[in-house]
């Protein structure tokens, strides 16, 4: 038809999601951060009437300024940015120099695939990312969220805001979202090459090693969620690959928040109590986060460290996330790879 307005088809999108990060390591940074992220109804699930008055009258005017010390501590002044969105951003970059590569080998290209990433909460918006695969011809977008453990409060809160944002969409592209891969072989490869290598550069052997991931209300579990199962099932698979006694490698969670009980053991208790008990030497690995962050970085390998050594430890270790190595980037080819099958 004249003068209709010029359309760009025919291309594959992937967009990489993690959780997010503030803009700089500051309390006015942080505040709508955590707002945002608070105020998400598959994080806390109690009602907004009870929840909101605390939220604004108390965390949001205590917790921005106790959050900005812990950034401080681990932001990279280099590129004036956190961890977690040096990370995701590189493993984006990476992934599409492995695919060009590949494609190269085989005297193809990858002008059709466009890779890109985003944040659940803060900025780059997963509305703002999907909007330019979009203009930029993507009518099949991949979307993958940055957690190997599924949750209803990280993988369904990514996958909500992804549809949610489609509906501002007149023209929609095709959507596939990444199921969870706590107990793919890539994962688990990926995760026991890691680890191997973290010892192998010790010059000394641990008495104990820790898998910590992130914590959840335990109410959440009992109502259906399957995250605790997710975890512990990464943790046997890695012990099993790397045959490790269940005595040796054990699992724990961290970063809880507010009174109520949440899953158990608790990291800082494990921790603490094995010092007491007379483990020397302890590694600390984080499989449930794909990328350093604060809660690695800051709560795991500062706070954690200063806890067990407190209580009678001597050596203390942690295993970096899978960040930009070679097995992070060979993980998410495999990944792509499965879920872009048919599409490209």
């Amino acid at each position: 038809m004249e003068n209709h307005p010029s359309v760009k088809l025919g291309k594959t999108g992937v967009l990489l999601i993690n959780l997010g990060t503030p803009a700089a390591p500051t309390a006015k940074a942080i505040k709508p951060y955590l707002r945002e992220f608070l105020s998400d109804r598959r994080v806390i699930e109690t009602s907004p009437l009870i929840w909101q008055p605390i939220l604004r009258a108390i965390i949001l005017n205590t917790r921005p300024r106790k959050s900005a010390k812990a950034y401080a501590k681990i932001w990279r002044q280099e590129s004036n940015e956190s961890p977690l969105r040096y990370y995701t951003r590189r493993q984006a970059e990476l992934l599409d120099e492995k695919l060009k590569t590949a494609a190269a080998t085989k005297n193809k290209t990858t002008d059709n695939i466009i890779i890109e990433w985003a944040m659940r909460y803060g900025q780059p918006s997963i509305m703002s990312k999907l909007a330019e695969l979009r203009e930029q011809g993507c009518d099949r977008i991949l979307a993958i969220a940055l957690y190997p453990q599924y949750s209803a409060t990280t993988s369904a809160s990514v996958y909500d805001e992804v549809f949610s944002c489609l509906k501002k969409m007149r023209w929609q592209p095709a959507i596939r979202t990444a199921p969870p891969w706590h107990d793919s072989k890539a994962y688990i490869d990926a995760l026991s090459k890691t680890v191997r290598q973290h010892l192998s550069e010790l010059d000394w052997k641990p008495d104990r090693i820790l898998a910590s991931y992130h914590g959840l209300p335990q109410k959440y579990f009992e109502q259906g969620d399957p995250y605790h199962c997710h975890c512990l099932k990464t943790t046997r698979l890695l012990r099993e690959k790397m045959k490790l006694d269940e005595t040796f490698m054990q699992s724990a969670f961290q970063s809880r928040f507010g009174p109520t009980q949440w899953l158990q053991p608790y990291t800082d208790k494990t921790v603490e109590s094995w010092a007491e008990q007379g483990v020397k030497k302890l590694v600390i690995l984080t499989p449930g986060f794909v990328s350093d962050c604060v809660e690695t970085l800051e709560e795991i390998a500062i706070e954690l460290k200063h806890s067990f050594l407190s209580a009678g430890g001597e050596t203390f270790s942690v295993v970096p996330c899978l960040n930009d190595s070679p097995q992070s980037i060979d993980l998410l080819g495999t990944i792509y790879k499965a879920e872009t099958a048919g599409w490209t």
